[in-house]
């Protein structure tokens, strides 16, 4: 039964006519999904820590709740709303960012985290969003006040945002946002020549990192040459699927997550492969698919350079992080220590993804009741 009749000019209605819905029922059922294996993939985790069963699941399903409801009142929001919140929440995570250098505990040789009443907070997940939506917003102020303005504004804006990263350090959110930024500067129009440099700065980044932070160099050591060191987690990684084979072990019959400590986080998709099977890795993979697809696909009759561009780095965050995620545990890519969207265990985690979705689906409505003017044809300019 459809909730809302056509005719109907309330702002509920005006949502749900205009809301994409199939990417609004898509997010939902990943989280579900991820509860689902998180249910299994936490168990030995929440034993070593002498709790309950269902400790890492239970905390999960609070994040993904208080997620999807943050993501439907955000969807909610027109244009100009969005940015503003963007920007206020950009603020917000860039000073708890730099807290974490100051106030947050070291682990593993970073300080990415901050406690905040029982909870580990990670600052960087909502940094991602907001810095998209901002830049957004900077370049595409070019069409008013000029391209260099813009072009240099958004820089600017980016060193600010990868100082701090870098320091904790946090390699890879600092290449995911670099990524970002360089896909919305490619598309707001700017001269080739800006990404040669771009790139010579990254290639100068990571030989900085590979001889300053002897992580990097041994997870690049170990992804260059397996025997060349301990490959201890892509070793499992890549058993776990040869296991599950073509339709898993079962709920729970699986090893990886016995013996590797991120399994329920880092490492969740070998999980999925050894418990669920080839089959259910490559639906997953096509639900991601679906998203970004989708999501790209309602952006070519979109005439609003913000809603363009903002739309455009926030599924390429998307899509880039479960690629990421995935092609580390297959073995593809040097361990980056980044989730599964929806899939992984995460406080920080699902509620920026969930923040992320809501922007999303804000910005890639079509509204018809909205009769304002069209700028249309920007990217000709």
């Amino acid at each position: 039964m459809i909730p809302f009749a056509r005719t109907d000019n309330s702002v509920l209605s005006r949502w749900w006519w205009t809301v994409d819905r199939w990417t609004l029922a898509a997010v939902p059922l990943l989280a579900l999904a991820g509860l689902l294996v998180a249910a299994s993939a936490s168990l030995p985790a929440a034993e070593r820590l002498g709790q309950g069963p269902f400790y890492f699941v239970s905390r999960q399903s609070v994040f993904a709740v208080l997620g999807l409801s943050a993501a439907l009142v955000l969807s909610l929001f027109e244009k100009e709303a969005i940015k503003r919140i963007g920007a206020v929440l950009l603020i917000g995570a860039y000073v708890l960012v730099i807290a974490t250098l100051v106030l947050g505990p070291e682990r593993q040789g970073a300080s990415r985290w901050l406690s905040i009443a029982g909870f580990s907070l990670q600052p960087s997940e909502f940094l991602k969003p907001a810095m998209a939506v901002t830049t957004a917003w900077i370049l595409s102020a070019r069409y008013q006040y000029g391209e260099t303005k813009a072009f240099r504004n958004a820089g600017l804006l980016l060193i600010l945002c990868l100082l701090p990263l870098a320091m904790q350090p946090d390699i890879g959110q600092s290449f995911l946002i670099a990524a970002v930024w360089s896909v919305q500067l490619f598309l707001a129009g700017a001269p080739l020549i800006w990404f040669v440099g771009l790139a010579v700065m990254g290639i100068l980044a990571l030989s900085i990192a590979y001889n300053v932070l002897p992580y990097v160099a041994h997870r690049i050591q170990i992804f260059i040459d397996p025997t060349s060191g301990d490959a201890f987690q892509l070793n499992m990684s890549l058993a776990a699927f040869r296991n599950g084979g073509l339709f898993g072990t079962g709920p729970s019959a699986g090893e990886v997550k016995r013996v590797l400590p991120d399994a329920y986080a880092d490492y969740i998709f070998a999980v999925v492969g050894e418990e669920f099977g080839l089959v259910a890795a490559l639906l997953l993979i096509g639900i991601f698919l679906a998203i970004v697809v989708r999501t790209y696909a309602r952006l070519l009759h979109e005439d609003d350079p913000f809603s363009f561009l903002a739309v455009a780095g926030m599924t390429t965050q998307f899509g880039l992080q479960a690629f990421i995620n995935m092609a580390v545990n297959l073995g593809l890519m040097p361990p980056k220590g980044m989730t599964l969207p929806f899939i992984s265990y995460g406080g920080s985690s699902m509620l920026g993804l969930c923040v992320l979705m809501g922007f999303i689906l804000a910005l890639s409505r079509r509204n018809r009741f909205l009769q304002g003017p069209q700028i249309g044809h920007w990217r000709r300019l």
